[in-house]
Order: structure tokens, then sequence, then C-alpha cells
């Protein structure tokens, strides 16, 4: 519980962010934070430590915690920032309107990939989810996932249409880390088509690995975006041995 407390305090300062709730690009103090969110010094602690760490804020010692301007200036509809805030929720908070747009939901055998990314033996089944992520009901990208059934075994088209991050959320279950590999190829005939790109133009690709909290791998996923959505940002620190 005292994670999703946490989760709940960065999600909003991140919203507040967005919204230019700090025109000054000054956060409240971690006291402020505490009276203000009902929360425990440690959860607000927490909360700005990952935003630091996404590059999102940063502190000036005897100053006070300022939001980083580089990362205002780069804002897009869909950024990776090494967290796994969910795509949903990063379009929410961005002031955008999110829509999912259902093309396969199907359960299958693992194959043998599968089976050595999400630790599966021989026999265990996978849900295959094929989505097509809408931003203001413009297509922007081609979601391919896999989750173990043993892990979420109640998932429906209903479920699968909305966030299945916040549904594990629901379930007690919270997405905490993830390997990430990220390429541009050239796009498909299938990606012209669903993401209205050109023959020519190129399209993004994001691989990746999703972990629980307690190191279970949930999800293999391939996300294939309309390169003009495609914006990594990462936080770099100098001062580290």
């Amino acid at each position: 519980m005292a994670d999703l407390v946490y989760r709940r305090v960065m999600r909003d300062l991140k919203q507040r962010i967005h919204q230019n709730e700090f025109p000054n690009k000054r956060l409240p103090d971690e006291r402020s934070l505490s009276e203000s969110y009902g929360v425990s010094r440690s959860s607000v602690k927490r909360a700005l430590s990952v935003l630091a760490t996404q590059g999102i804020i940063f502190k000036k010692r005897g100053a006070g915690t300022f939001i980083n301007p580089l990362y205002m200036k780069n804002q897009s509809i869909f950024q990776y920032e090494g967290s796994n805030l969910g795509i949903t929720d990063s379009m929410k908070a961005a002031g955008s309107t999110p829509g999912i747009r259902l093309l396969k939901f199907d359960v299958v055998p693992a194959s043998k990939e599968i089976q050595q990314d999400l630790f599966l033996a021989e026999g265990d089944f996978v849900y295959e989810i094929k989505r097509l992520r809408l931003f203001n009901d413009q297509p922007f990208m081609i979601e391919t996932g896999y989750i173990p059934i043993k892990i979420a075994p109640n998932l429906s088209q209903k479920t699968v249409s909305d966030s299945i991050f916040n549904y594990l959320e629901g379930q007690g279950k919270v997405v905490t880390k993830s390997f990430m590999s990220i390429q541009a190829q050239p796009s498909t005939a299938e990606d012209q088509e669903l993401l209205n790109l050109k023959p020519v133009e190129p399209v993004g690709i994001m691989e990746g690995i999703f972990f629980l909290d307690d190191g279970t791998p949930f999800e293999v996923s391939n996300m294939r975006l309309h390169y003009k959505y495609l914006n990594y940002n990462t936080f770099v620190s100098l001062d580290e041995e």
C-alpha cells in the first residue's frame, strides 16, 4: 500500500507540472507537500526521488526543488523516461485524450522465446494482446504484448481495452521496472495502414520486458510508434563514481 501512496503523489505532481501549476518552477518543500497530500514525509521523499531520477525535477542545495526547464520544452504525446508509468496515464497527465482500439485478444501457448523472457515452463499459456493506441483519435502506436495467464487470470476484453497497469494496481500488483530497447526500422505495410505512414517513412520500435515489484516478469511488449511521437528522455548524473 505504501508503494501505491508514493505513486499517487508522483502522478499528481507530474500532472500539476504539466498543467503549469508552479509558475516559478519551484515545488513546495517536503513538509508542505506531506501536509497537503496527507501522507508521510517518506512517501513524498520517494515520489520526488523518482521524479528527479526521471529528470523532471532537480534539487538545488539550499534553494529547494525545481522543475527541469528542458523537460518542459521536450514534452510530447508519449515519452519513455525510464519509468513505468503506463502510456494511458502519461497521456492523461499531458492533458491529452487517450484511446485504444483492440485488434487482437487471444490465449496462446508461450513460444520458446516468450518462455525464456517471462520465466515460463513448456506448456504455459499467455494472453496475446494487440492494440492500436490513439491520441485524440489519431493512431500513433501499435502495441503487441504477451502476459502470463497465471499472473492475471481474469483479464477480459474490457480490461485490455483500458489501462492494464491500472487494472493490476487494483489487484495489488505494481509494475515498477523494465528493460527497454529502442530503435528505428523501415515501416511495414501494416505500419503504414494503421499509423498513416508513407512507404518511405520509418517506424520507431520499443521492445521491453516489464517486471512487478517483486521481480516477477509480467509482460513482453513490442511497440511500433509513428516516428513523430518517439521521444526518448533520460537523465545522466556526472557526479557519481
